[in-house]
C-alpha cells in the first residue's frame, strides 16, 4: 500500500460551519470533519439563535450492549430472595458498587422462542420466532434499537450506529452482522474495529483511507488540520464551553493515540497458518478494544452524531487479552477449576468496563448542565444465561432517559416474563411511540414503581 510522503500536509484552510436547525457545528478541513458538542455560546451569544432553542432539553438516547456465552450464574446474579434496594452485589458485579444506586438488575426475563444455545444476540433485541415463516428454518424481525432509531435518529447524521467484533461466532453471538435487524428481519452491518468506528465518525468521507492511515502513522492528529480554526473559535466561547471543548478534543487525541499502533498493522500481511510465528496484531484487542469502543460511543453521542447505538462485544479475544488460553465456548461449559476461574474473571472485567462507561457518561456534561447519563437509556446483557441455558437473561439497566427508578434488584414473578417487555418499557419510557414489540405482553410497571 502506498502512503503519502512524510512531508504530506493537508490543505491548511479549515472552516467552521453551523447547521441552524440543530445548532450543529463542525470544524472542517480537506481531510477531517470534526463535529462539536452542543455549546451554550452557539445558542444565544455567537449566532443569536432564539433563547428557546438555546435552552432546549438535551435529546434522549439509547444504548444496547450485548455479549455471548452468558455469565457465571453462581457469582453474577444477586440472591433471588433479596430484592428491591436491600440486596448485595455478587462477586461478579462488585466493580459496579460505586454505581449501585444508579443501576437496576432484573431477573426472570426470557426470549420464549430461543432454542439455540450458541446464539447470544441473534434474537436478543427482536424476540422473534426463527420458525415463524412456514417452510423456512430462519426468520427474524426488527430489533429494538432500530425501532428506537426510527424516532430518535431523525435529526442526527447517523440514524443509528452498530458496533461489533471480528469472528462473532467465536464470541457466542450467532447469525447476524451486528445486534441489529431491519424491518424486513435482515441483518444490518456493523463496524467490527475501533479503527472503522473512529474513521466513520471523525474522518472526512472524501479523504482516501490511505491518507487517513498515513496521518496516524506519522503520529499526526486529524485535529491538527483544524487546530488553528479551533483556537480562533475558542476566543468567542464562554469558559464553560471552552473547558467542554478542550475536554472533547483531549478525548479524541487519546483515542487516536491508542489507535495508532493498530493502524500501523492494517497493511501488514498476516503470517500463514503453517508458520510457527504467531500472527502479528495491534495491541487494541479484547479488554482494551471494548474500552476504546466505549470511548468512541461516548464521543459520538457527545457531538450528537447518533442517538442510538448497539455493540455486539467480543468474548474469545476478550478472555485471551486477560491471559486465558481456552476458548469462550469451552469457558462457557465451566465446572470447578480453571474454566470457572476464567468465567468469573471475564464477568469481573466486563463489569469493570461497564463501570468505566458509566463513569464517562456521568462526567460528560450537556449544554443545560445535565449529563449524558441523565439522558441515556442503557441496557447490558445477553440472550444466554449460563452454560447454554436460555432463560433468565442477564440484564442490567442504567441511565435516566427512560425514567427507571434505579438502585434496585427486580425479580419478575413470572419466570418466563418476555425480554421484549423490557424493550417495550425502555422504548416507551424514552419517548418512542410503540404499543408492542416482538412477543411482548406489556410493559414492566415495576421499573417505575
Amino acid at each position: 500500500m502506498k502512503f503519502p510522503s512524510p512531508s504530506f500536509s493537508p490543505s491548511p484552510n479549515p472552516s467552521i460551519s453551523l447547521s441552524q436547525p440543530t445548532r450543529r457545528a463542525f470544524l472542517r478541513s480537506s481531510s477531517a470533519l470534526i463535529a462539536l458538542p452542543f455549546l451554550e455560546s452557539f445558542g444565544a451569544k455567537r449566532f443569536e439563535y432564539a433563547a428557546a432553542s438555546a435552552a432546549a432539553a438535551p435529546p434522549k438516547r439509547m444504548m444496547f450492549l450485548g455479549f455471548g456465552w452468558g455469565v457465571t450464574k453462581e457469582s453474577w446474579y444477586p440472591d433471588i430472595n433479596t430484592t428491591g434496594t436491600d440486596y448485595e452485589l455478587p462477586k461478579g458485579l462488585q466493580a459496579l458498587r460505586r454505581h449501585q444506586k444508579d443501576i437496576t438488575i432484573i431477573q426472570n426475563l426470557t426470549n420464549q422462542f430461543s432454542n439455540e444455545a450458541h446464539w447470544g444476540s441473534t434474537f436478543y433485541l427482536t424476540g422473534a420466532n426463527r420458525y415463524a415463516e412456514p417452510g423456512q428454518s430462519f426468520y427474524n424481525s426488527i430489533s429494538a434499537d432500530q425501532i428506537a432509531a426510527e424516532t430518535l435518529g431523525k435529526e442526527t447524521r447517523f440514524t443509528s450506529i452498530q458496533l461489533g467484533c471480528d469472528r462473532a461466532e467465536d464470541s457466542g453471538h450467532g447469525p447476524g452482522l451486528s445486534m441489529s435487524w431491519n424491518r424486513q428481519g435482515k441483518p444490518i452491518a456493523g463496524m467490527n474495529t475501533p479503527v472503522a468506528a473512529y474513521h466513520k465518525l471523525f474522518s472526512d468521507s472524501d479523504t482516501p483511507l490511505e491518507e487517513r492511515q498515513a496521518m496516524l502513522k506519522q503520529k499526526r492528529s486529524v485535529l491538527d488540520t483544524v487546530l488553528e480554526n479551533a483556537r480562533s473559535m475558542n476566543r468567542g466561547l464562554s469558559k464553560t464551553d471552552t473547558d467542554k471543548l478542550d475536554e472533547y478534543f483531549q478525548s479524541i487525541r487519546e483515542i487516536e493515540i491508542r489507535l495508532a499502533k493498530e493502524e500501523q498493522w492494517l497493511d501488514v500481511p498476516k503470517i500463514r497458518p503453517t508458520d510457527p510465528i504467531d500472527e502479528p496484531k495491534g495491541e487494541i484487542e479484547g479488554y482494551e478494544e471494548v474500552k476504546l469502543m466505549y470511548d468512541i460511543m461516548v464521543a459520538a453521542m457527545q457531538v450528537d452524531a447518533t442517538r442510538v447505538m448497539s455493540y455486539r462485544q467480543p468474548v474469545d479475544t476478550f478472555i485471551r487479552s486477560l491471559g486465558a488460553t481456552i476458548t469462550g465456548h469451552n469457558m462457557s461449559h465451566y465446572t470447578n477449576g480453571s474454566r470457572l476461574s476464567v468465567s468469573e474473571m471475564r464477568d469481573q472485567k466486563q463489569t469493570e468496563l461497564l463501570a468505566y462507561l458509566i463513569d464517562k457518561l456521568k462526567a460528560t456534561k450537556e449544554a443545560d448542565g445535565s449529563t449524558l447519563y441523565d439522558n441515556i437509556s442503557l441496557s447490558y446483557g445477553s440472550n444466554i444465561e449460563s452454560i447454554h441455558y436460555l432463560k433468565n437473561c442477564p440484564t442490567i439497566l442504567t441511565g435516566g432517559a427512560a425514567g427507571v427508578k434505579h438502585g434496585r434488584h427486580l425479580v419478575m414473578d413470572n419466570s418466563k416474563t418476555p425480554l421484549c417487555n423490557l424493550w417495550l418499557s425502555l422504548l416507551q419510557g424514552t419517548g418512542v411511540p410503540i404499543e408492542s414489540h416482538g412477543d411482548s405482553t406489556g410493559v414492566i410497571e415495576e421499573l417505575w414503581a
